[in-house]
């Protein structure tokens, strides 16, 4: 089977992210981001398995899924009060639509969370990332400044 190509938002998302992140002073935007970070580490793990940069590890795919899914389930209460930073690209869209938002974020928590208990080929790695990727893409487009 070709490898297909994995979307490019999941490396823009990574490599933006890194850049944003430097000089925030805001605790609260701080542990925001250090979550998307995460989720964004953990999603280069899986892209650089099914791109082939990677070698294939299910378990190592597995463990990046679920902390995936840890980190998304954590965001909606890290967004609960509404704090801002110059560095943050997070839209005040997040704050007049949170039932949206949290809806989105829970999506991605299941995603991953549905990707870390059923990974066990490459195949199933990319339709996982595929998923996740597409989730969060979903939220981004609404709730996050474009890069």
């Amino acid at each position: 089977m070709p490898l297909r190509p994995i979307p490019l938002f999941v490396a823009v998302f990574a490599a933006s992210a890194a850049l944003a992140h430097s000089g925030v002073s805001n605790p609260a935007v701080k542990a925001r981001m250090h979550a998307m970070m995460q989720i964004a580490d953990n999603t280069k793990i899986l892209g650089a398995m099914a791109k082939g940069e990677a070698p294939f590890d299910a378990d190592e795919a597995r463990a990046a899924a679920a902390a995936i899914a840890a980190h998304a389930a954590s965001v909606p209460a890290l967004f609960m009060a509404e704090e801002h930073d110059p560095k943050s690209e997070a839209l005040p869209a997040i704050w007049q639509e949170f039932d949206t938002f949290g809806q989105r974020s829970e999506a991605l928590t299941l995603a991953a969370a549905e990707a870390a208990a059923a990974i066990e080929t490459e195949a199933d790695l990319k339709a996982a990332l595929a998923r996740i990727g597409g989730t969060c893409k979903s939220c981004h487009q609404d709730f996050r400044k474009p890069s």
